[in-house]
């Protein structure tokens, strides 16, 4: 597995990765309506241009070299708060999960927010996510919780998660 940083090229390809692995991730959780509206508005083509704009955020997208295939994306924002990396977006397609590549995507986050000077890692997951249970394997605890508007009438009800980077 190698991760690739993602440029303006590969909006459409992120846009695939995130689609494929929401279909799976929050069919049980969210409506098909609610679902299109997140992925029309967090992954359109502006929203996503703006990210790559700015010099802290940055995407990486999932390659396995053993497959020849892209199987997701790391999505987060160095210097969200004081000393805080806002890990904003991890997603795998289903068909590669359980090998592996998400504890390795997030082992290559904590270097990088190491290398950035700062020291603790945010994000938000939904409450009835099973990946808060990958999160917590990896040394995430909940710190809060909270419930957000996101337009359209949608809210997000979310844990919020940290990692202290030693």
């Amino acid at each position: 597995m190698k991760l690739i940083k993602a440029t303006e090229k590969d909006i459409p390809l992120i846009q695939d990765l995130a689609k494929r692995s929401w279909e799976n991730a929050y069919a049980e959780i969210l409506s098909k309506e609610q679902m299109k509206y997140m992925l029309e508005t967090m992954y359109s083509e502006a929203e996503i241009s703006e990210h790559l704009k700015n010099s802290n955020y940055h995407y990486f997208l999932v390659f396995d070299e053993v497959l020849n295939s892209f199987d997701g994306f790391l999505g987060y924002e160095n210097h969200y708060e004081n000393q805080t990396t806002k890990l904003h977006r991890i997603y795998l397609v289903p068909e590669s999960k359980g090998k592996g590549l998400g504890k390795k995507t997030l082992e290559f986050l904590n270097e990088e927010v190491k290398n950035s000077g700062d020291n603790r890692i945010i994000l938000n997951v939904n409450k009835y996510n099973s990946a808060k249970s990958f999160y917590e394997s990896q040394g995430y605890q909940i710190y809060d919780e909270g419930v957000f508007d996101i337009g359209n009438g949608y809210v997000m009800d979310d844990y919020l998660m940290e990692i202290l980077i030693k």
